[in-house]
């Protein structure tokens, strides 16, 4: 007869080598779920932005020249003074503004690294 302690090592094995896989295929789907998720996100972000700053843009430059046409006879080179500071500040927080999101990073796999924490965690030996 033979030796059922072998057979019922290598199912428990096969087991275990089949769940270890099994985490390791979740965990491959959910980083590049979040993958789509970023790119997706910052797709929408850039496009925002470009559209974003083209229509503000172009209604700086249309108030600029409402404001030079309406101070034209007394103050022109004021309103087109104070138009070039309000633009030049503007330019100056957006680029701080940017600066600070560049500073601030991504969360890209923030969900899938918190996993595999859990999952080390669950596999310590417990004391």
């Amino acid at each position: 007869m033979s030796d059922p302690a072998p057979t019922r090592l290598g199912e428990s094995l096969k087991g275990l080598a089949d769940s270890g896989l099994a985490t390791l295929q979740t965990r491959l789907e959910l980083f590049a779920v979040e993958l789509k998720e970023e790119k997706l996100r910052a797709g929408g972000f850039l496009f925002d932005t470009v559209l974003a700053a083209l229509f503000i843009g172009f209604g700086v430059i249309f108030l600029m020249a409402f404001l030079t046409v309406l101070f034209w006879d007394s103050h022109r080179l004021l309103a087109l003074g104070v138009g070039t500071v309000c633009l030049f500040a503007a330019g100056v927080w957006a680029a701080n503004r940017a600066a600070v999101h560049l500073r601030a990073g991504s969360r890209l796999f923030a969900s899938s690294l918190a996993e595999i924490a859990q999952d080390r965690e669950a596999l310590r030996p417990r004391e």
